[in-house]
């Protein structure tokens, strides 16, 4: 299994998933098309899926998203709790600006959605 390894910009976040289970997401996610950015993070977890290491922890450390975005990250999300559920040991990791309790609300709430232990850190 290959690394994911996408450069960020002004605009959109760095992505780098490697086959060790360390999932990062880091930076902005205001793109003009989140589909598209978030399908080869999507198509990574699906083949990741097929042979997962021991345990895989999806550390969240974006400062902003948009509403496109937040449907991607939820699709993120629902993958890796299917991968839970299927028995593996997957872990969601929310990084927050001390003072952005927005940020913090906001990784609550996919807490609520996704089954899934979260631990929520300042950045």
């Amino acid at each position: 299994m290959e690394i994911l390894k996408i450069e960020g910009t002004k605009r959109t976040p760095s992505i780098g998933f490697t086959p060790d289970g360390h999932l990062v997401v880091e930076g902005r996610s205001i793109p003009e098309n989140s589909i598209e950015l978030y399908r080869p993070a999507m198509e990574w977890i699906e083949s990741y899926a097929a042979s997962p290491a021991t345990e895989t922890v999806f550390h969240m450390k974006l400062e902003y998203y948009n509403t496109s975005s937040s449907k991607a990250i939820l699709g993120i999300l629902k993958r890796l709790s299917e991968l839970g559920e299927a028995g593996h040991t997957v872990k969601v990791v929310w990084y927050y600006q001390k003072d952005d309790e927005d940020m913090r609300e906001a990784g609550e709430d996919y807490s609520q959605i996704i089954k899934l232990p979260f631990t929520f850190e300042h950045l």
